[in-house]
């Protein structure tokens, strides 16, 4: 058939489509760099500002504790010691007691433990030494003028220097006083501005570790907000579209959005959107194609029904019409004729014959799959025994000795294998070697998902090059004179097999005789694939066969004219 043969579906490369250039922009790794290296900038500025004020805050702790406020301490322990010298000395010299000596001697000694202690707390600090030194040249001044020569006085009686230099001793130690007051101030006015240092500085930590958790929370709402616009959100939209399309929404496109790692992914999966929806295409013009060819077919069917019907009727009445007249012609007309015409006369109705055995034998042929096709469960076993029943005959007058292995059930129609059985089984008793008594065996094995038959006997056996050769219809090995028949056995046997799924071979290493092995499926076909075959064997097969009796009734008078020759 032409229809619908000109329609050209597109090829592979022509289907295909090509992922593109790749799409602009920041990929998802990209973003994730840099906004993991923007937020470790920040981070670790703020981090170098909060180490800073702990430090800070630490050294200006430590100089309060350390510096400032023992300083002060000690600048006032110094003054109390002076005044402890000015009171012991004014003591002595009002009383000339030696027990008045006492507190002065000691703070004399209270006196130089406090300078150095205060030396050593200010080292670094010139105003604070030089209001130390300020201090106490002060305090050498009385001690020279007023403490040291009172005390060198003799006790026992008042000393008269002290009332002599009374007025002096208190403008002196005033002014040792007024000395201290500046150097407590001093310290004092350090300290307190080192207090306020520290306040700042405490208050500019509690502002950089608030900041900090200000930026952590934002870069934590970002990174979430970034995630969900960035990577969740596109791939929600990704993967609902994909749904779609899954659900058999072939026409919905893709939409690419998000990050160029994304959006390149989405156009992969529109591309593969387009070659399904493509392909869907494809085969859906493939099957209107077949549905055309199919409608097309059973009308040709049809036709070859009726050709069918006629070469098994109209035309084997013409056939039998001339092999009769023909041999009334030989009786009527014999004293006339001669041995060449009787010769002649023979010819014409064995060709008659032969002719309507050949017609036969090509309808039976043609009704493969198409008129047998009761398909369930076939038993073998049952199959084999009216296959031997029916050519017991020919197998006792041959003196043939058939066997076989037990035998499976399979799934086919049961005619078919009877005629399987028969053609391969009356082959082997046919073509038996005359020196040799027939030994045909048939064996069963299973394999893989099918049962593997074998049909062996010791005849004259098939040569390698001819072994594709018998199984096609009409093909003989040997003339009809040697061996009668038409040449379609074989031809027939591989239908039925093939019909059922399996294959046939000649085995070519098989010495003496010949092996015909064929397989089977050993499991039911499931129901699509039944209505596949159904609907194959309504169109296919019977178009097969409607075209091998086409062809072959058109040779079949030239096989006459040969038969005649």
């Amino acid at each position: 058939m032409s229809q619908g043969a000109g329609t050209a579906l597109p090829s592979r490369g022509e289907r295909s489509f090509g992922r593109g250039p790749a799409p602009a922009g920041r990929t998802t790794r990209q973003w994730l760099r840099q906004g993991t290296a923007a937020a470790a900038v920040v981070l670790i500025l703020l981090g170098a500002l909060a180490m800073w004020t702990l430090s800070r805050t630490a050294s200006v702790t430590s100089l309060i504790v350390d510096t400032r406020s023992p300083a002060y301490t000690q600048s006032v322990l110094l003054e109390t010691a002076l005044i402890n010298q000015e009171t012991g000395i004014r003591g002595y010299g009002l009383s000339g007691q030696t027990q008045f000596l006492g507190p002065y001697t000691d703070g004399l000694a209270q006196e130089q433990a406090a300078a150095a202690e205060l030396r050593t707390l200010l080292a670094g600090d010139r105003t604070g030494i030089a209001d130390l030194d300020a201090v106490l040249a002060r305090a050498v001044v009385w001690q020279q003028r007023i403490a040291t020569p009172i005390a060198a006085e003799p006790p026992g009686a008042p000393i008269a220097l002290a009332s002599q230099r009374a007025d002096e001793g208190i403008a002196e130690f005033n002014a040792v006083r007024a000395a201290s007051a500046t150097e407590q101030q001093n310290l004092l006015t350090a300290r307190q501005a080192a207090r306020a240092s520290l306040r700042r500085i405490v208050a500019l930590g509690d502002w950089v570790f608030t900041a900090i958790a200000i930026v952590v929370s934002l870069l934590t709402v970002a990174v979430f907000e970034g995630m969900r616009r960035g990577i969740t959100t596109p791939l929600g939209r990704l993967s609902a579209d994909a749904r779609r399309v899954a659900d058999g929404d072939l026409d919905h496109a893709i939409e690419a959005t998000g990050p160029a790692d994304l959006r390149a992914l989405a156009q992969d999966v529109e591309g593969m959107r387009r070659r399904l929806a493509t392909e869907l295409e494809s085969i859906d013009q493939a099957r209107r194609l077949l549905d055309e060819q199919a409608v097309e077919l059973r009308r040709s069917n049809a036709e070859l029904e009726q050709f069918a019907y006629v070469a098994s009727h109209d035309l084997q009445e013409p056939l039998r019409k001339v092999a009769s007249f023909c041999q009334l012609l030989q009786r009527r007309y014999a004293d006339e004729l001669d041995e060449k015409a009787d010769q002649y006369i023979a010819f014409a109705v064995d060709g008659a014959n032969r002719m309507q055995v050949m017609i036969n034998d090509l309808l039976t042929f043609s009704r493969v799959g198409r008129v047998h096709r009761n398909l369930g469960p076939v038993d073998l076993e049952q199959v084999f025994a009216a296959a031997a029943d029916e050519l017991s005959l020919a197998v006792a007058e041959a003196g043939a000795q058939l066997t076989h292995d037990p035998l499976p059930e399979v799934y086919g129609d049961v005619t078919q294998f009877g005629m399987l059985l028969r053609n391969l089984i009356g082959n082997a008793v046919k073509f038996r070697d005359p020196a040799r008594t027939p030994q045909i065996h048939l064996s069963a094995t299973r394999g893989d998902g099918e049962w593997c038959f074998a049909v062996t006997d010791n005849g004259i056996g098939i040569g390698p090059e001819y072994a594709e050769r018998v199984f096609i219809i009409f093909q003989r090995l040997h003339t009809k004179e040697a061996y009668p028949g038409t040449g379609i056995g074989l031809a027939l046997c591989k239908k039925i097999v093939e019909f059922h799924g399996g294959a046939i071979a000649i085995d070519p290493d098989r010495v003496p005789g010949t092996r015909i092995t064929f397989t089977l499926p050993d499991t039911e076909p499931s129901q699509d694939e039944a209505l596949v075959d159904a609907e194959a064997g309504e169109a296919a097969e019977s178009g097969e066969a409607g075209a091998a009796e086409a062809a072959e009734a058109g040779v079949l008078a030239g096989r006459i004219a040969g038969a005649g020759r």
